[in-house]
């Protein structure tokens, strides 16, 4: 009888080495000196050669159960991508162990795998055959294979000559049509535009129906809530919590939340080179009071401090406004107004929004100026925080909305007989 259990990690940690000199090719004679010396550098070892030990993973333990779909969350370098290298078997452990039951299906980086001189035709049966299947398997699942990479053209074109998105459609394609027992996704959303991503979150969703077991990484907790049974919260390498994906989500979302300040202070413009920077940042209200929140419907503004180090004709600025679920719910920028700064100096710039139709909750702004059309001069993501209170601004304003908006819209109604 087939165990319930698809995918089993014990105590895993992985160490990596950082620093120090990088070894020389060395003679027979070295080389015999060298191993003489092996007890005496054991006991040196970290100290003298200047090595400093990394652990990506340390003590990380869970299990899965068969037709689960585990999500797997977390900031940058809290591990995620390590774990599912391992998982893949790319990279070995240093401690403890993972026992994967079933034909493993990988999806790490854009066109792991691929052989850039083969055809993407090619490309689909060597990616079969590594995964062990059988020809008359991968020839079943060729035409939508193809039809959902939406590469027909260029089937017989060599895959170094390929888009990043086109590897990333026709590497996720043969991931999910190749009939894996277990499918490892990692940020599978970061690449391609948004009707691909529709398309990889439908057959995503596709698959865990079908009962198969999914491992799926992603900063999109939109995402990771619409497809995951559980989910597990890692940080600096260890499991932080793990269960029910909208408690751990909730857990992830409060931690990010106390990380971001009400306002915004450059520290240190020495290193940032460049053209200009932004030099301080925070939210006022209708008051013109600096804050951290406003009420429902209360207009407010992201007032904005500029230093700019040499003419810039062309400077424009922008802030974008996403939920604390990384979805981003709007962007505004100065493009298309009067405002127009091209001149050395310290400017006060500010950006007011009359209509606050946020629902309630917590809010991340991040600010950036840029030469039109597309090059950025200094960006600040997530820079600073903001909360919509659920009391309202005026009567006119009342939040009494079902279910969960990104935008609410104050609507004028009337009725004619």
């Amino acid at each position: 009888m087939m165990s319930e259990i698809a995918i089993r990690v014990e105590d895993l940690g992985k160490r990596y080495r950082i620093g120090g000199p990088k070894e020389a090719y060395g003679t027979l004679r070295d080389s015999l000196v060298s191993l003489a010396k092996v007890p005496l550098r054991a006991v040196q070892r970290g100290r003298a050669n200047g090595h400093r030990e990394f652990w990506a993973l340390r003590d990380v333990s869970f299990e899965v159960k068969r037709g689960e779909v585990l999500g797997v969350i977390g900031r940058n370098g809290a591990g995620k991508s390590t774990l599912l290298k391992i998982l893949s078997r790319i990279t070995e452990p240093t401690t403890g162990y993972a026992e994967i039951r079933g034909r493993v299906g990988s999806l790490l980086e854009v066109g792991t795998g691929f052989h850039p001189e083969l055809t993407g035709r090619e490309n689909i049966y060597l990616n079969g055959a590594i995964l062990g299947m059988k020809k008359a398997e991968i020839d079943r699942a060729f035409d939508e294979i193809v039809e959902f990479a939406e590469i027909e053209k260029f089937l017989d074109t060599p895959v170094k000559r390929y888009s990043s998105g086109m590897y990333m459609r026709l590497a996720f394609s043969i991931a999910a049509h190749l009939e894996p027992e277990i499918l490892i996704v990692d940020e599978v959303l970061a690449v391609g535009d948004a009707t691909f991503q529709k398309k990889c979150l439908g057959k995503m969703g596709d698959v865990a129906k079908q009962g198969r077991t999914v491992l799926f990484v992603s900063h999109n907790m939109a995402a990771v809530q619409r497809l995951c049974t559980k989910c597990m919260l890692l940080a600096d390498g260890s499991v932080q919590v793990q269960g029910d994906v909208h408690h751990v989500v909730h857990d992830y979302v409060d931690g990010t939340r106390s990380t971001i300040r009400s306002s915004y202070q450059l520290i240190e413009s020495s290193q940032l080179g460049g053209k200009a920077f932004l030099e301080h940042a925070a939210v006022v209200n209708s008051k013109g009071k600096v804050t951290d929140s406003v009420l429902f419907g209360e207009p407010f503004a992201v007032r904005m401090i500029w230093q700019n180090l040499c003419d810039i004709p062309g400077l424009s600025y922008a802030i974008r406004i996403f939920d604390m679920h990384d979805r981003l719910i709007t962007a505004v920028n100065s493009i298309d107004t009067s405002l127009s700064i091209a001149s050395r100096g310290k400017y006060v710039v500010e950006c007011r929004v009359n209509h606050n139709m946020f629902p309630p909750g917590d809010y991340r702004i991040s600010i950036g100026g840029y030469i039109r059309p597309h090059s950025s001069i200094h960006v600040v993501d997530n820079c600073i925080v903001l909360s919509i209170s659920k009391m309202a601004y005026s009567k006119d304003y009342q939040y009494n909305i079902s279910g969960d908006p990104a935008v609410a819209v104050l609507g004028h109604w009337s009725i004619h007989s």
